[in-house]
């Protein structure tokens, strides 16, 4: 497969996390991406390290020790041959290596030379070291996701995926776009913090407008507070998950579960939310996870089965859209 991405080169500075699933994609979508790892870490086709690392599908590599003599050059002729290279370094790192954007630029003019850190190339804690759960956590993420009584990080999906590498491919792609129409390149600075704090945007409007309780985990429509919008164990001891936010789906839902609207609170009466809750738990435990799936296949109420990762790949929908391979 080509890609809309086709005949643009790539060089990717080895590293871990954000970086390399920003150059994934850009490699699923055609680009030639070129992987400049530690040359003592290659063994074969493939690094030590790296071996099961399904960041590295569609990509080469070349094993590099920057401190040899003319290993700079290596990397540098790479970057006069390429639109984009991404890497994911703490700030300074590539300039003290000798490719920083300066050398790399003053090869190629045009190049767009992503970055991605935890807190950005500048500012107050730019040399502090992190993780996903620490920019979550300053973003304002983390205090919002988990039951009432205390946070739950969600997996390191939020910083590092969707605010970090995410947010990388976006910006080289918009630079990329100017370059090719221009012929200047620019340094893209993608930083975790910032990205994980864009994903709220709607969640700062929703309290600006008082109809989002910013104080309280599990108060809320959508943070597992609502009974309509939440996950229930069955019989098997396994989950179902319930987005049922809209009437009409709200509806469905009531109905699949044997009760009569009547006999029940408001669906936006928060005092009734509670008893809601255990009504749906009850009736969840009375069937298995399978067989409430079958129950409410095809239907409009927004339930369906929590599967785990593994059970993903066999998932029908999965292997009809061929997103396994």
């Amino acid at each position: 497969m080509s890609g809309p991405l086709f005949g643009t080169r790539v060089v990717e500075l080895a590293g871990l996390g954000p970086a390399p699933f920003c150059g994934m994609t850009l490699a699923d979508l055609g680009a030639e991406v070129i992987r400049v790892d530690r040359a003592d870490v290659v063994v074969g086709d493939h690094t030590s390290r790296t071996k099961h690392d399904l960041h590295n599908r569609g990509k080469r590599s070349i094993g590099v020790n920057l401190k040899t003599p003319g290993a700079v050059d290596v990397v540098l002729d790479l970057a006069g041959t390429a639109e984009i290279l991404i890497e994911g370094f703490r700030p300074g790192v590539t300039e003290r290596l000798g490719v920083g954007p300066a050398e790399c630029l003053a090869r190629n003019t045009a190049l767009v030379y992503g970055r991605v850190t935890g807190w950005g190339q500048e500012g107050p804690i730019a040399f502090t070291a992190g993780h996903d759960i620490d920019y979550i956590a300053l973003s304002g993420v983390l205090h919002a996701v988990g039951p009432a009584d205390r946070p739950i990080p969600p997996l390191n999906l939020i910083g590092d995926y969707g605010g970090g590498g995410m947010l990388l491919a976006l910006g080289v792609m918009a630079a990329l776009l100017h370059a090719r129409e221009t012929g200047e390149g620019q340094v893209v600075d993608a930083a975790m913090l910032d990205g994980a704090a864009l994903l709220t945007t709607s969640h700062h409007g929703l309290i600006a407008e008082g109809i989002w309780t910013a104080s309280r985990r599990e108060s809320n429509p959508l943070d597992g507070g609502a009974p309509f919008y939440a996950a229930y164990e069955t019989s098997d001891g396994r989950h179902m998950a319930v987005g049922a936010l809209e009437p009409q789906f709200y509806a469905e839902l009531l109905e699949g579960l044997g009760l009569e609207p009547g006999d029940l609170p408001a669906q936006t009466d928060h005092s009734g939310w509670p008893a809601l809750r255990d009504l749906f738990a009850e009736k969840f435990l009375e069937r298995t996870r399978d067989e409430w799936a079958d129950h409410f296949e095809m239907t409009y109420a927004c339930v369906d089965r929590f599967i785990s990762i593994e059970e993903a790949q066999n998932h029908p929908y999965f292997m009809s859209r061929g997103k396994f391979v």
